[in-house]
């Protein structure tokens, strides 16, 4: 892990308000996945800036424990004209803590970073945390995936 600084950037994509509580999360994330890819929602996003996907961790009601949402969309140039269906969300330029996965994302090697990112003593926002899904991450059994966590 490192500390980095993200310039400002904004995301559309779709979204659902979901609780790790009684493991909530580990069904609505998959079926957010499921859908995204589905309905081919990577096509339909206006103003792309490229194919990556982010996984955005927003809006979050007090931390981890408690209700959030997730969206899951690309960056984009323009939060004008959102599809219906779809969200926009503005991300902040603040320092964020990186951690960088590798392997079989069949293998929840995400899920598995995000255990230990729980339970690490990081000085977290809870604003926005988000997985970047690029070139890296095209092949899922050899998978490169980055976790980046607002931190104070």
């Amino acid at each position: 892990m490192n500390k980095v600084k993200i310039e400002p950037f904004k995301v559309i994509g779709i979204s659902v308000r979901t609780t790790n509580e009684n493991n909530q999360a580990a069904a609505d994330i998959p079926n957010l996945w499921g859908k995204f890819l589905e309905e081919g929602v990577l096509e339909k996003i206006p103003y792309k800036v490229d194919n990556t996907v982010y996984c955005l961790y927003t809006d979050y009601e007090k931390d981890h424990t408690l209700p959030y949402t997730t969206i899951l969309g690309c960056k984009v140039t323009s939060l004008e004209n959102i599809p219906t269906g779809m969200v926009g969300k503005d991300i902040e330029g603040i320092a964020y803590e990186k951690f960088t996965v590798r392997g079989n994302l069949q293998h929840n090697i995400v899920f598995n970073e995000w255990i230990k990112i729980w339970n690490a003593d990081l000085p977290r926002l809870f604003s926005t945390d988000f997985e970047i899904y690029g070139v890296k991450a095209q092949n899922p059994s050899d998978a490169e995936v980055d976790i980046l966590i607002a931190v104070k």
